[in-house]
């Protein structure tokens, strides 16, 4: 049954000043605040590995943020943003960055209404020699309210991914209020990040060093990675009043099947990195519930968690994907989530989880409380009150699960 929530009861003042519009000088001085068993404390983030339970498995989103926000001109001299979400021909991810002429993808685009079918350049106000060599031109093939298929199309024989590193920007967050910086270009992206394909970074992961990574290592606690490809959809507020009102993003992700038998087999406590990772392991179950009753992974829908009470348990529905993988000759699950976390939800496989301080009323708000047991305002008052920073380049909490 869907829950009957209202997206007012999970507000509270935040004030521009208190969101951190710039990283700190190092990733790991951050506050971290810890919340277990209805209480709070601070610490340092690089303090975060002697905090961690010993005998744990901690899951860390390996994608990496793609310069995506490109800037095009009309002959008429009217400006077009164009950002890129998600490949459409060819639709896999490392195909089209591979592509040397052309590829279309699914764009957000700015001031859409002042173009028509003309095709459009690549602004190019320092005349670089590679942008000009390049010669990146876009033809709007189809649009709706939101969005609108763009095909690229260029001519020095360079893979996309290039040509967005050439001529793209690194879409930050804008509550930023401010363009993209040189600094953005490091600090917007997690030390680990491997796998190009987010158009916003999880940010969870940003406050973490080499030296906490090997300090976290050194107690042994396991290290794995999964891939979530983090959507413009992260930044989209709940604009209705009901949450059940509210349409949830498509993500896309991948595990690998040593991943799947090492959560399956270890019986470790599982700490995720960031609510992209906490999706991408909740959504698991579902898929696996998939596979047992048609024999197929399925995309996991918005409300599925909540529909109807799952028989199956949380070692049967990864069996079911590890013996499909092991039957297909595949080494990795790929598929999509659209699964949506909020007070109600039953967690089957994260236990604590690692996550900045999110924006009132927002999807990601509603995923804290579910995961803390509704006690959400503990956190955010204590953060409040103590000088905490808040979303993307601000401070971070080690929250334990509570039923």
């Amino acid at each position: 049954m869907i829950p009957e929530i209202r997206i007012e009861d999970y507000n509270y003042p935040l004030t521009d000043e208190r969101i951190a519009k710039y990283p700190l000088p190092q990733r790991d001085s951050s506050k971290l605040l810890r919340y277990r068993d209805g209480k709070v404390d601070e610490f340092v983030f690089r303090e975060i590995p002697d905090l961690l339970p010993e005998n744990s498995i901690m899951v860390f989103n390996e994608t990496k943020v793609v310069p995506a926000r490109l800037h095009f001109e009309r002959s008429t001299g009217a400006h077009i943003e164009i950002f890129c979400l998600e490949p459409v021909s060819p639709p896999e991810y490392n195909t089209s960055f591979a592509s040397t002429e052309k590829c279309s993808w699914k764009c957000v685009i700015g001031n859409v209404k002042r173009w028509k079918s003309d095709t459009i350049a690549l602004c190019n106000p320092e005349n670089d020699a590679t942008v000009a060599e390049m010669g990146l031109c876009a033809n709007l093939l189809g649009r709706d309210d939101r969005t609108g298929i763009v095909e690229f199309t260029w001519k020095n024989g360079m893979p996309f991914s290039q040509v967005l590193e050439t001529g793209g920007s690194v879409p930050i967050p804008p509550y930023l209020n401010r363009e993209t910086e040189q600094i953005d270009l490091e600090r917007y992206q997690t030390v680990y990040a491997s796998i190009r394909g987010s158009v916003a970074a999880p940010t969870a992961g940003l406050h973490f060093t080499d030296d906490v990574l090997s300090r976290i290592k050194a107690r042994g606690i396991d290290r794995e990675n999964v891939c979530l490809h983090v959507g413009a959809g992260t930044f989209l507020p709940v604009k209705s009043s009901l949450v059940a009102e509210h349409h949830m993003h498509r993500e896309p992700f991948a595990v690998t099947l040593d991943f799947l038998k090492d959560i399956r087999n270890s019986g470790k406590q599982v700490i995720a990195v960031g609510t992209t990772s906490v999706r991408t392991l909740e959504s698991i179950y579902y898929v696996g519930v998939s596979i047992i009753e048609t024999g197929e992974p399925q995309e996991v829908v918005q409300w599925a968690p909540y529909e109807r009470e799952y028989k199956y348990s949380t070692g049967d529905a990864i069996d079911a994907i590890i013996d499909y993988l092991e039957k297909n000759g595949l080494d990795e699950l790929k598929t999509g989530t659209s699964i949506i976390i909020v007070p109600g939800f039953k967690f089957r496989i994260v236990d604590l989880l690692v996550t900045n301080f999110h924006q009132p009323e927002s999807t990601l708000i509603l995923l804290v409380s579910a995961f803390v047991g509704g006690d959400w305002r503990t956190i955010y008052d204590y953060a409040l009150s103590h000088q905490f920073r808040f979303l993307s380049y601000g401070d971070s909490s080690l929250l334990y699960r509570r039923q």
